[in-house]
């Protein structure tokens, strides 16, 4: 969600610099770096280590009503292309399931803000038991749409979302934001999400099944 649907990263940037600077500590943009794509409890400790004197539940949940409070006040900021190809997505009849580190409530806030039912199921990190780069995640979306991991397009902006939708098998976009991700033969990167369709989706499905039904060599 944050960073490939919508760009909210530099809302938690703030939210993290206003807490840290809030005990005297100092938060840079380098810092804030590391945190992205993470999952909010481990981003509690290490906000902990900077000095913020609070247990984590409570600086998760400062920072989400802090990003949802800038949400309110200053709206929705698409990512290049996200929501146009949602809607394809939606309106050919895939089933979708957004996967956030992000807790349910705010991911719940952004989901309403889509003018049509965008997604079947939210997998959020107070869901899970283990945060991305674990798979946990990307598998627990799969079984609720009833799909083989394997039969699912992710599509992350982060190494730790990267990594998770790898780890569970599927077919993984990169769709850099914050952080540079290199070309692999391990995923697709695409440079925006602006101009693709579903065709391009469908494309990479049967890119990979053509691929695992070649016979080897004789």
């Amino acid at each position: 969600m944050d960073g490939t649907l919508v760009d909210t990263e530099p809302y938690w940037m703030r939210a993290e610099g206003e807490l840290v600077s809030s005990f005297g500590g100092v938060w840079t943009h380098d810092d804030a770096m590391l945190l992205v794509g993470a999952g909010l409890w481990d981003s509690a400790l290490i906000l902990q280590r900077h000095g913020v004197a609070l247990d984590a539940d409570v600086i998760v949940q400062r920072l989400t009503d802090r990003v949802q409070e800038q949400l309110r006040e200053q709206g929705v900021p698409w990512r290049p292309g996200a929501r146009e190809l949602l809607r394809e997505v939606v309106d050919a009849g895939i089933p979708t399931a957004l996967v956030t580190m992000s807790v349910e409530r705010m991911a719940r806030q952004i989901a309403e803000c889509i003018d049509f039912p965008a997604f079947a199921h939210i997998v959020s990190g107070d869901a899970v038991s283990e945060p991305k780069p674990h798979p946990e995640a990307y598998l627990t979306a799969a079984r609720l749409l009833g799909v083989a991991p394997d039969h699912c397009v992710a599509i992350e902006d982060s190494p730790p979302g990267l990594a998770a939708a790898l780890a569970a098998g599927t077919i993984s976009i990169a769709v850099p934001h914050q952080i540079e991700l290199p070309e692999s033969t391990m995923y697709t990167r695409w440079s925006t999400l602006e101009h693709r369709t579903v065709g391009d989706l469908q494309d990479l499905y049967t890119a990979r099944f053509d691929a695992s039904e070649r016979p080897g060599p004789a």
